[in-house]
């Protein structure tokens, strides 16, 4: 293992961050600090994350959804009920500049890794808890995204009008909440500049989930306004959504008048802009159930395809439903690069790149997502080195 100081050029080399986390929110943050350079030591139990073993779909018998969120990282096995490994733990801690850590409200104390605990012995570390439900009242609630999904509303506001509400395709709140921990670390690693101080950070799934849904949390507590399932429709915008061309729907997203002058005009519809009915985004949200039988009668003369061309011409929002793969490709057509090989040679495994782009700094991809306890001895030693310093 390279010590930190020769990590790669990414905007955090040199920051070493001691990543107790399993599953998702956590190790999302940990691996995007990872692609910025940070030393990510991934702390496993002897039973390993447990998304190891979510599987299918594989690759190499191995989790897809464990790489998903563990490139760039060096694992070690570390049973804490085992004084040894116990102390191995607070030796990492002693050189650590960040910890994360998803346990249970009140699990860590025993080990001495709990929030006051690290402050008091590690006042330089940064360290960030992510638990579902807080520590309060919702101290006993298990941290699952799909418990988050339903207590937050989103699963209310999700799905057909007169259908059962729906969970999300993918734990959207586990990674909000991982980006909210990346940014949160990020702003007291620059806190601990000025102070030379780290904190505790607490994130949870409800919160971030609240917080990422946005406009439909602020038109509650601003207005009292209760959010109901509309489908694919939105709440303050029209039309926006899919709607069926002649062989298959395409979405189309009208954001202001300019742009619904401009899909009348291609669709033949020019009066319609001219409509006191449907002229402002007011009227048109009031009087969707009038125009969206114009809209889809305009739409079935031709193909799906041939409306893109023709809205993406004139500068109308609109795209074709894909499938993970196809949208995976379609990144890929656009130069966007969405596949990265992390690791090298034959070991190398493809991975979705980092999201931001560096015209500096460049997010590296240097190691693939490890196997348990692969870096064991290597991190050991680096410690024993740290430790002589």
């Amino acid at each position: 293992m390279a010590d930190t100081a020769e990590v790669g050029p990414g905007p955090l080399a040199g920051v070493v961050v001691a990543d107790f986390s399993r599953v998702l929110a956590g190790p999302y943050c940990t691996m995007l600090l990872a692609d910025m350079g940070a030393t990510v030591i991934k702390v496993e139990g002897p039973g390993g994350d447990d998304t190891r073993q979510w599987l299918p779909p594989e690759r190499d018998g191995v989790s897809t959804y464990y790489l998903s969120a563990n490139r760039n990282k060096q694992s070690i096995v570390l049973d804490l009920k085992e004084p040894r490994d116990l102390q191995t733990a607070h030796e990492l801690l002693d050189v650590a500049d960040v910890f994360v850590e998803n346990f249970k409200p009140g699990g860590l104390e025993k080990f001495g890794l709990d929030a006051a605990s690290v402050a008091r012995r590690w006042p330089q570390v940064v360290h960030a808890s992510i638990t579902g439900f807080g520590t309060e009242g919702g101290r006993t609630m298990p941290g699952y995204d799909l418990l988050a999904q339903a207590v937050s509303g989103f699963m209310s506001v999700t799905g057909d009008p007169d259908g059962a509400p729906q969970r999300a395709g993918v734990a959207m709140f586990d990674v909000i909440t991982g980006l909210h921990c990346a940014v949160g670390i990020l702003g007291a690693l620059r806190e601990r500049e000025r102070s030379g101080q780290g904190q505790h950070l607490e994130l949870d799934l409800l919160s971030s989930a609240l917080s990422g849904l946005v406009n439909q949390t602020s038109g509650y507590v601003a207005a009292g306004n209760v959010p109901r399932r509309l489908g694919n429709d939105h709440p303050s915008l029209y039309p926006y959504g899919p709607f069926p061309a002649a062989d298959r729907d395409l979405v189309i997203c009208v954001g202001n008048d300019r742009q619904f002058l401009k899909l009348v005009g291609v669709l033949g519809l020019a009066e319609l802009g001219e409509d006191p009915r449907f002229a402002t985004m007011a009227g048109r949200n009031t009087n969707r159930d009038e125009l969206r039988p114009l809209l889809v009668e305009a739409l079935a003369t031709s193909s799906a395809d041939h409306w893109f061309e023709a809205l993406q011409a004139v500068g109308v929002p609109c795209s074709p439903i894909l499938g993970i793969d196809e949208g995976v490709e379609f990144a890929a057509s656009l130069g966007l690069a969405p596949v990265a090989q992390a690791g090298e040679g034959d070991d190398a495994v493809p991975t979705v790149r980092h999201p931001v782009t560096y015209s500096r700094t460049p997010a590296t991809y240097a190691k693939r997502p490890p196997t348990l306890g692969e870096d064991q001895e290597s991190v050991l030693e680096w410690l024993r080195r740290r430790r002589a310093e």
